[in-house]
């Protein structure tokens, strides 16, 4: 369980050994990595108001993200989709202007504050951007590594056991095994954004936000990406930010339906698509506006 502790303060001696142990049991080299069952944790934000400026962006928001579930965030562009999962691994404060007001935590654990640890939050709650930004000076290994040696948490042979099972756990292992002194650019987009998502696994994070991660992506890539998710969510709780109401429906277990900034309603995502409580939600899911 990620405490109090964990998020404030997390010596380095600590953290190296939180992973001394690969982020799972080594497969066959030419295998993605087994799934393991392991116990997920949540995120809640209470009145989570979202600001640039003066501009609230997020008004008001409540929301558990269950444990081991992925949950999709759909609703038109400028809705606040985006900005939402930002303020969640408190990437939003770097805007100029930028604040909350309200509560995130994770399970009990308050993620703002004084004497948060800000690069610890950001470990346990990793994001994927909606392209693939591979480090264009790195090569896969070294990419995948950053996070990391960046943290001093991995050396030697427990930094190479991290960094091929991540690969793993991203179902990139047995495309670059091979080359993985070579450049991350000289991967397809897809094969980055999995380099991404295996970036993203190497810091062991309870939480994986994903920001429009297949919008950029061939429909090959995509059901890559979504297979791909339907193993993560057995180790860790997912939040996908998605236009595609396909995929929403597809891979989703909860959906929530933001519209100008608030939430309009959550639910399971079978009944979201099919007998959803709001008329703005029935029109939004079947194609009526957005």
């Amino acid at each position: 369980m990620i405490t109090v502790k964990d998020v404030r303060t997390r010596t380095n001696d600590e953290a190296e050994q939180a992973d001394a142990t690969p982020i799972a049991a080594a497969a066959p080299a030419d295998e993605r990595a087994p799934v393991e069952r392991k116990r997920g944790h949540t995120i809640s934000l209470r009145d989570l108001n979202v600001f640039y400026g003066d501009h609230a962006a997020v008004k008001g928001v409540d929301i558990a993200f269950a444990a081991n579930k992925i949950t999709a965030i759909i609703g038109p562009s400028g809705c606040g989709k985006s900005t939402l999962v930002r303020a969640i691994n408190r990437m939003h404060e770097e805007v100029p202007g930028g604040h909350i007001e309200g509560e995130i935590l994770l399970d009990d654990t308050p993620i703002y504050g004084d004497g948060v640890d800000v690069v610890a939050v950001r470990r346990a709650i990793g994001m994927v951007f909606q392209r693939p930004n591979p480090f264009p000076t790195m090569s896969i290994f070294d990419n995948v590594a950053a996070g990391l040696r960046l943290t001093g948490t991995a050396r030697g042979k427990n930094l190479n056991n991290i960094v091929h099972d991540a690969l793993r756990g991203a179902g990139l292992w047995a495309e670059v095994k091979g080359r993985l002194e070579k450049p991350a650019m000289s991967l397809s987009g897809g094969q980055q954004q999995r380099l991404c998502i295996a970036r993203a696994l190497a810091v062991r994070p309870e939480v994986v936000l994903m920001d429009e991660p297949c919008s950029a992506l061939d429909p090959v890539a995509t059901l890559r990406i979504e297979e791909l998710l339907t193993d993560l969510k057995e180790r860790v709780t997912i939040v996908l930010v998605t236009h595609n109401m396909q995929q929403a429906a597809r891979v989703s277990d909860v959906t929530a339906f933001m519209l100008d900034g608030e939430l309009v309603e959550v639910g399971d995502t079978e009944k979201i698509f099919t007998n959803p409580d709001d008329e703005r939600t029935e029109q939004y899911v079947s194609g009526k506006f957005g």
